[in-house]
């Protein structure tokens, strides 16, 4: 016999109306009685109505944010094609999506962007910046009751809903396990993250040093510097680098730019001696590795993390469930040129 918030209610000594607040997340409940009660639930392995909650909201809308830094960062593309696929494939039960897009990483400018969104929306995607002013804002919001998720890159200590995106560490780690390959593990290797300011980066960047310490004391990181994502400070902060270290002979790219690297390398002449890998297969990323300047790339899945990201966010606005796992992963996957137009 299923589960009703009637029986949940008795159990609880509370009223049904009380369970209803705390399973759909409507209105405020003293800790202990929410802890209580979701406890309880749990156990009974309480399953929401969700058909009957499907139904009902085909009479009302949902309006969902969405902020990405996406302005010059191609690898969005298709994390706007997976978030527009959702909306149309949700149509028909009223979701819409509004989208705000950035570039860069300013706190501030993110900020704003919220709070224009936050007085017309029901849930908010967030492509997040790592910051506590970020982080208090998220909390703000889902004490308000718009839940967030954090699309592509998280943030830590916020009471977001769930993460939607790659396992960046193991990213790093890959990426490390690569270029080890590729070096026979003895490299001078300079780093060109995007930001410090993005979680996900710093993690790659931890997961390359990781495999270092293991397994390959013969590669050394020898420099270390930003791109914002941005090709142009790409291209010029690898330039600087590749001139005051003329013993690199590798580069890791931890996010975007990987285009204004290259064209760093081709500029001095570098094109044969420089290993290069790097992460995603944006056009550009493809033009690079069919030159032979990248030789390894890691991909992410970046449609899956777009379209994912709004159905979990449709479907907690529906039941009030929150989702099994704060973290929907996807899978990183190795590309070099030889499986670089394999089909899925």
């Amino acid at each position: 016999m299923a589960v009703t918030i009637k029986k949940i209610a008795e159990l609880c000594g509370v009223s049904r109306g009380t369970v209803d607040r705390v399973l759909n997340n409507r209105g405020k409940v003293k800790p202990e009685t929410e802890a209580l009660i979701r406890r309880v639930a749990e156990q009974l392995d309480y399953k929401p109505n969700i058909a009957g909650k499907a139904l009902a909201a085909r009479k009302k809308s949902f309006v969902i944010g969405v902020i990405v830094a996406s302005e010059g960062n191609p690898f969005f593309d298709d994390v706007l094609k997976g978030i527009h696929q959702a909306e149309n494939e949700l149509h028909d039960y009223g979701v819409k999506i509004i989208i705000k897009t950035m570039k860069g990483y300013d706190i501030q400018r993110q900020l704003k962007l919220i709070e224009e969104l936050e007085g017309g929306i029901h849930a908010l995607i967030l492509n997040s910046i790592s910051d506590a002013e970020i982080a208090a804002k998220i909390d703000e919001l889902t004490d308000k009751g718009i839940p967030v998720i954090t699309l592509n890159t998280d943030i830590e200590n916020s009471k977001r809903l769930c993460y939607v995106g790659c396992d960046y560490v193991k990213g790093g780690e890959t990426a490390c396990g690569m270029l080890g390959l590729l070096t026979g593990g003895r490299a001078k290797v300079g780093v060109i993250t995007g930001s410090v300011k993005i979680l996900g980066h710093n993690q790659r960047v931890q997961g390359f040093r990781n495999v270092i310490k293991r397994r390959y004391p013969g590669i050394e990181v020898v420099d270390f510097a930003e791109s914002n994502d941005d090709d142009i400070i790409a291209f010029e902060a690898t330039k600087k680098m590749l001139l005051e270290h003329k013993e690199i002979d590798a580069l890791f790219i931890a996010a975007a730019g990987a285009y204004g690297v290259c064209r760093a390398v081709i500029s001095l002449g570098l094109e044969n001696k420089i290993t290069i890998v790097c992460f995603d297969d944006v056009p550009s990323t493809v033009e690079m590795m069919e030159k032979g300047l990248i030789k390894a790339t890691i991909c992410q899945q970046p449609f899956l993390q777009g379209n994912k990201s709004v159905h979990i966010a449709y479907d907690y606005l529906v039941s009030g469930a929150r989702p099994h796992n704060d973290q929907f992963i996807v899978e990183n996957k190795i590309k070099i040129l030889e499986n670089l137009y394999q089909t899925p």
